[in-house]
This record gives structure tokens, sequence and C-alpha cells, in this order.
């Protein structure tokens, strides 16, 4: 058996369209303002990216390329100046800041109505109580989308999230217990992580190591999400061993066009109900 690919840049592309057609509706766009501090590699593409496809479905936005030396005073003050704009629904700081700069203290400063991040302990908070108003955090609100594309039914089904970080293993974890999921969250210290993911129906993998999932660990039909983005030997590799989970799983993303497409397609869809909320 071989896995039917989850093609996330095809999903992403139809969400871009769907929103590019709601805004052709509006007067008033949807604003997006990203602040980059720095010049990390990996961080300008991400903000190059998240700035064209703002300007492809049709938002006002706003890049604020801010030099590596910047304080943590100025970058306060342009979070602030921005919290006030009219023009800005949403607003995010691309991590990671440079050591010199609190990340805690800019995501609290961030406004929780412009955190399209899903950042601020509100919100998090709002996620996790289950309030239908809640801002959904991209990554984990992607692989859901990417999930659901497979049709399968999610009630009842036993998954298994492979991470904990606060960006997508526990928000990840929440978004599927909503789905009535029974959910199990692993890390690199779980005891037995292979008899953990062989139990799953779904397994996501955000862990960042590479192939840390193999074929032989995943129950045969399994939906496996892939969040990992490694560089080994100057290529891009995920979590997941794709050679040997391909042969039994049987839904799979592929790393790159996965996960990270719905990442940028999810901020777009939370800027533009971020827009919806506070006009």
């Amino acid at each position: 058996m071989t896995a039917v690919l989850i093609d996330g840049k095809q999903i992403a592309q139809n969400i871009r369209a769907e929103l590019k057609n709601k805004v052709a509706e509006l007067t008033v766009k949807p604003g997006l303002a990203v602040i980059l501090v720095g010049a990390d590699p990996a961080s300008q593409t991400y903000v190059n990216s998240k700035e064209k496809d703002s300007q492809e479905i049709g938002f006002y936005s706003e890049v604020h390329r801010l030099p590596e030396n910047t304080t943590e005073k100025e970058l306060l003050a342009l979070v602030k100046k921005l919290n006030q704009d009219k023009k800005i629904h949403g607003l995010l700081v691309q991590l990671p800041l440079p050591k010199h700069i609190a990340e805690d203290k800019i995501i609290l400063a961030i406004d929780p109505a412009k955190d399209v991040d899903c950042f601020h302990p509100l919100n998090t908070g709002a996620l996790f109580s289950g309030l239908p108003s809640a801002i959904l955090p991209c990554t984990p609100a992607g692989c859901l989308e990417l999930i659901k594309s497979t049709g399968i039914s999610l009630a009842g089904k036993k998954a298994v999230v492979v991470g904990r970080s606060n960006i997508v293993g526990k928000p990840a974890a929440l978004l599927l217990l909503q789905q009535h999921c029974t959910v199990t969250l692993c890390h690199s210290r779980t005891a037995d992580l292979a008899a953990e993911v062989r139990q799953a129906d779904i397994v996501i993998a955000a862990v960042g190591k590479a192939g840390i999932i193999t074929g032989a660990m995943l129950k045969p039909g399994a939906v496996v999400i892939d969040v990992g983005t490694n560089r080994v030997n100057g290529k891009l590799t995920g979590d997941v061993d794709f050679a040997s989970a391909v042969e039994v799983a049987g839904f799979i993303t592929p790393v790159p066009g996965g996960v990270g497409p719905m990442t940028r397609a999810m901020l777009m869809r939370n800027t533009f109900n971020a827009y919806k909320a506070n006009s």
C-alpha cells in the first residue's frame, strides 16, 4: 500500500482564492502588519512569503524590517503604534527575536484582538477553554485542515501528537480534543514512543528531529501530518522518514509542500477573521 499524498499547496491555494473573493467585495481591506528584526535567512523567507500572500489576496500589507540592533524599547514602541493603527487588523512579530529582546514581553504587548499568531496568553486561554471566538494558532489549525481534507471522521479516533511546544504540539492536541479524538501528547523523552505511535489513527509529528517517526512505528492506514522542517545534508526533510512511512500510512503530508503552505493560509484566514470581529 502507498499512502495518498495530502497536497498542502493546493489546499492553501483554495483557501487564499476563497479569501480573495471575499476581500474583493469589501470597501475597507483587512490589514496585516509584520515586524521582522534582524536578518535571519529563514525568517526573511517566511516574511517575504507572508507579504506575497497578503498582496495576492488583496489585504492592506505592511512589513517593518528592523536592524538586528533594534532595542526592546524601540520594538515595543512600534508594536504600540501598530496596536493603535485602525488600518491594521492583524499584527505579528516574526520569531525568533535577537537575544537581547525578551520574546514574552513583546508577545504580551500585542493587542490580543490583533494577535493573529495566537501567542498571547489571552488567546491561548480562549483556545484552552474552547471558546468559539478563539483565534486558532496557524500551524495547528493548518494541520487540522489537512486531516479533514482526507474525509475521515475524527470523532473517536486515536490521535498521537509528538512534540509539546506551545506553538504546535500543545495547541494541536487541544484542537484534536475539540474534534472528539482521544489524544496522547508525546515528546522526545516518551519512554516507548513507537508503542504510542503504533496505536494512532492520526499522527502529528512536531518534535524537530529528522526521521524520528518511521514506517515501522505506524498503524497501517494512519493519517500522518509532518510538521518537521530539518536540514539534513543541505536537504529539507521532516520529522517522518517519508520513504518508509509512505508504504504504511493511508494519508501523508510531504516536506516541503504539506504543512508549511497551510500555516501561511491560516494566518491569512485569521487576519480576515480579526477584521470581521473588530471592524
